[in-house]
């Protein structure tokens, strides 16, 4: 699905990423863990073109580095920023009926499909989206991303500053995306839930990929934790 080798990213003369190397398979939720500032965000932001790429980005066989981001979104890659980028003033329906592509007749996410999930947007579709709680818009980020039918998703963050309950909801719906055969390039800070959520998952410091495997290589690994995850 995904494959990403030797990326390198600058923010004016700061190296960002130094030379990361990762992968997604289809139906995978793929999780990229970290402290703040070792280039987790700037990972995603170069595979969608927000920040200069330099290295092989690959996306169901096609070469997509130094494409614009509208472009690498219209082959079918779906990004969720970390700022919970909705449109406040437009209601939940109406910020839903943006994330739809043109064109797409048969889509594996739909209207129905999120006020299913989620009946408190389906009770507030009418209402300012502007008004909703954290874990509310965080939840209408992601589902107007799935408005457009990407083959895979990258998520920035979506736990940040949530409440457990919020949190909860969040993996759920996370499961919920990947059993319908949409791939999960996920950050996350909490390592609990990634664990939990994920089929593999990447480590990174210092701008480099530090530790790939599964959920159970990472429990095992506890130097790998305690250099590059816990406090």
């Amino acid at each position: 699905m995904l494959d990403v080798r030797d990326l390198h990213a600058y923010y004016g003369k700061s190296h960002i990423l130094q030379g990361v190397d990762l992968e997604v398979h289809d139906r995978e939720i793929v999780s990229i863990l970290g402290r703040n500032g070792v280039g987790r965000s700037t990972t995603l932001k170069a595979i969608m073109g927000d920040v200069p790429p330099q290295g092989a980005i690959t996306f169901k066989g096609r070469p997509i580095a130094g494409l614009s981001s509208y472009a690498i979104a219209q082959l079918g890659i779906g990004y969720v920023p970390e700022n919970r980028d909705i449109f406040g003033s437009l209601t939940v329906e109406q910020n839903l009926v943006l994330g739809v592509k043109a064109g797409r007749s048969a889509r594996r996410w739909s209207m129905d499909d999120t006020y299913r999930l989620f009946p408190v947007l389906r009770e507030r579709r009418d209402v300012p989206a502007g008004i909703l709680s954290g874990g509310e818009q965080q939840m209408l980020t992601i589902c107007r991303t799935l408005m457009g039918d990407p083959d895979l998703i990258m998520i920035d963050e979506p736990t940040e500053g949530l409440a457990p309950q919020a949190v909860e909801r969040i993996a759920e719906l996370l499961r919920n995306i990947a059993e319908r055969g949409i791939s999960i390039l996920l950050v996350e800070q909490k390592l609990t839930i990634a664990l939990r959520i994920s089929h593999r998952l990447y480590v990174m410091g210092h701008g480099r990929i530090v530790f790939e495997g599964s959920p159970q290589d990472l429990r095992a690994n506890q130097s790998v934790r305690q250099t590059w995850l816990e406090v």
